[in-house]
């Protein structure tokens, strides 16, 4: 069976990847990062996550707490009650810099490292806020990079970037992960680590949006 890098944050579109990634027949590693993010609960939902598919988990441990985003500095206020609009307007706040482009490279080390020649990533460019690491555009260039710059690769073994809702709706993924009996009870996408979900965040209503959009109620709680 062949072995994928699933990158697994722990919210609805990763944990819809990593469904994914079992239907496509794969292996999965779950890939999950301890960043100096403004909370540790999304880990939990990955390790939740991880341990409902029995797939094994790594977390990697890296501090970049010193970059700019709300995400990562605490004195920095995360964007409440916008209009999608808005959100797709700029490049928000919650933007961690280059933050993609270090997971994936992680990832890339994991693939050569277990045999795997697949990385999952839950990026997408039509519900989304702004991230310039979650375009079409940039996938593709990184995994030409990936391949240029690792053994893998130079050897004829190229490693390939899978990104299974870069042009869903929030409402189609969560279509798709209800599809794929993903365990999206299990998820968490608040950028706030309380003990309810904002409702507030981008992401929040994103979700929400997606949920309603499709039909169904999210299981989740919020405040």
């Amino acid at each position: 069976m062949p072995k994928a890098v699933v990158l697994l944050s722990g919210g609805l579109d990763s944990t819809t990847c990593l469904a994914q990634s079992i239907a496509d027949g794969n292996e999965p590693i779950a890939l999950s990062f301890r960043y100096g993010q403004r909370h540790t609960k999304e880990l939990k939902s990955a390790a939740n996550v991880a341990a409902h598919y029995g797939v094994k988990h790594i977390i990697i441990d890296m501090d970049l707490s010193m970059f700019h985003s709300a995400l990562t500095d605490m004195s920095l206020d995360v964007p409440e009650n916008r209009d999608e609009d808005s959100m797709g307007s700029d490049i928000p706040i919650t933007y961690v810099p280059a933050r993609n482009i270090i997971m994936l490279s992680v990832a890339a080390g994991v693939c050569e490292s277990f045999g795997a020649d697949k990385i999952y990533i839950g990026v997408n460019s039509v519900d989304y806020s702004g991230y310039p690491d979650c375009r079409p555009e940039f996938i593709k260039a990184f995994e030409d990079a990936i391949n240029k710059g690792t053994k893998a690769g130079v050897e004829g073994h190229p490693i390939k970037i899978v990104t299974p809702i870069q042009y869903a709706s929030k409402s189609d993924i969560v279509k798709l992960g209800k599809k794929l009996g993903a365990p999206l009870h299990l998820t968490w996408s608040c950028y706030e680590g309380g003990e309810k979900a904002c409702g507030k965040c981008d992401s929040c209503q994103l979700r929400l949006k997606g949920f309603a959009d499709a039909g169904y109620k999210d299981e989740i709680e919020y405040e």
